[in-house]
């Protein structure tokens, strides 16, 4: 939106309207010491087009995920994005009121809300999903907050190879809760998570694909919880998994939770992102965030509405199941184009596609002297162990224009066992020049 400057006399009228002798009456209430006692230290006003030329000034001295070789993952992937999805998204038909209380004009934002929830409950093995949350951390937060309320019981286990910023999501929303057990780092596999399962566990949380990339045995975690009467919270970060792994509630999940940005959404340094969550339909009425439904209207035709809204917060305030009211709307439509497009067949070769980049991206990395792949089993996504700091690594890689994978120790800062450590993935964009790039480059800075 271009900026609209006010003349003094509609100012003047503004003012009046409310009663303010001027415009610093508007900041009343605003204590003296957090007042600016001069102007911020910022250039002056300047045209239009000098502020754009600057900042594409600055805008281009980031490398993009498209600028070069890219192995980064660790949770946000870059895939393509068909042009039709920007297409579709941005049609007229899309553009219901913003919260869809009155269906009967707001029956394409809520069928295409209802189709999103099949999506992800077929994906996913589950019987009923919701509209979406923010994000896959700020599920996997609202999922260990419903496990409790639906066990009555306060423990829950975060496994070693949950993503480092999911399980600080966690820690932030319960609030150092003694109840809460993080396990330490776990890059060479499945971790001892099922030993610590006892009587007053509400549930355990683990990953698959985990942060590191490996495959976690999900039918086993779901028998060692449910022996003990604790629920199983399987976290995937990299939601295109699905089309190659057998889907978790097949494997006795209890509660799904995924980033959904790898399908119909772009990196977008960093988000807005979809949060993916679904459960059992036994479960459902205390499963966060917004719902929608199918009904017949009074002619008997098919129609969508929002169902079970006594569960949320702009009705039950703060005995709502959550104070999340609302969902990634836009980055769940692209989503649901996405998968539309893409159809059962095409997301399942879609996933035999990134398999297949990643084999040979990890057989090419075992070639390179000083590079040690941790991954006996992996998707995409895969954790090395280098001869020399892996920050450093990826420094100096970054500096020949090739994006390694991410360090380790940049979201496990105080863990000296990992400052080795680098996770990389490849997709169905990872090229073999891409591979033989890094190849030639980890063996520079290696040798």
């Amino acid at each position: 939106m271009r900026y609209l400057p006010h003349s003094e006399a509609e100012r003047a009228e503004m003012l009046g309207v409310v009663g303010a002798a001027g415009i610093e009456a508007l900041f009343s209430a605003v204590p003296n010491g957090a007042l600016l006692k001069a102007p911020v230290d910022l250039p002056s006003h300047s045209p239009e087009f000098l502020v754009e030329a600057h900042m594409r000034t600055l805008a281009a001295r980031n490398q993009a995920a498209g600028d070069g070789p890219f192995f980064v993952g660790a949770g946000a992937y870059r895939h393509h994005v068909p042009a039709t999805v920007d297409h579709l998204i941005q049609r007229s038909e899309w553009l219901t009121a913003y919260t869809p209380y009155q269906p009967e004009i707001s029956q394409g934002t809520l069928q295409m809300l209802f189709e999103f929830q099949t999506q992800v409950a077929k994906i996913t093995g589950m019987e009923v999903a919701n509209a979406s949350l923010y994000d896959g951390s700020t599920g996997t937060a609202e999922a260990v907050l419903m496990a409790r309320r639906l066990t009555k019981r306060s423990k829950i286990i975060l496994s070693g190879g949950l993503h480092p910023q999911y399980r600080d999501v966690v820690k932030a929303y319960l609030r150092d809760d003694p109840g809460l057990v993080c396990l330490s780092a776990s890059p060479d596999g499945q971790g001892d998570i099922l030993d610590r399962i006892d009587v007053d566990t509400a549930a355990i949380v683990v990953q698959t694909p985990d942060f590191y990339g490996h495959l976690r045995n999900i039918e086993a975690a779901a028998q060692a919880a449910h022996a003990k009467g604790a629920l199983l919270i399987v976290v995937v970060t990299e939601v295109i998994s699905l089309g190659l792994l057998e889907a978790p509630g097949a494997l006795g999940a209890d509660i799904v939770v995924a980033e959904g940005q790898s399908i119909g959404n772009a990196l977008n340094f960093g988000g807005p992102y979809v949060g993916l969550m679904a459960t059992r339909k036994e479960f459902v009425r205390q499963m966060p965030g917004r719902l929608c439904g199918e009904t017949v209207d009074a002619n008997g035709e098919r129609g969508f509405v929002l169902t079970l809204s006594t569960r949320e917060q702009h009705i039950r305030r703060e005995k709502a199941t959550s104070n999340i009211c609302t969902n990634s709307g836009l980055c769940a439509l692209a989503f649901s184009i996405h998968m539309a497009l893409l159809g059962e067949a095409g997301f399942t070769r879609l996933a035999r596609l990134n398999h297949a980049r990643a084999c040979a991206l990890a057989d090419a990395l075992e070639t390179v002297a000083g590079v040690v792949l941790l991954n006996r089993t992996f998707f995409n996504e895969m954790t090395i162990r280098l001869n020399k700091p892996g920050a450093e690594v990826v420094e100096a890689l970054a500096a020949n224009g090739i994006l390694a994978g991410v360090p380790v120790s940049r979201l496990v800062p105080d863990d000296p066992a990992v400052e080795d450590l680098v996770v990389l993935a490849a997709t169905e964009l990872t090229t073999d020049d891409d591979i033989a790039a890094l190849v030639s480059g980890l063996k520079e800075v290696l040798a």
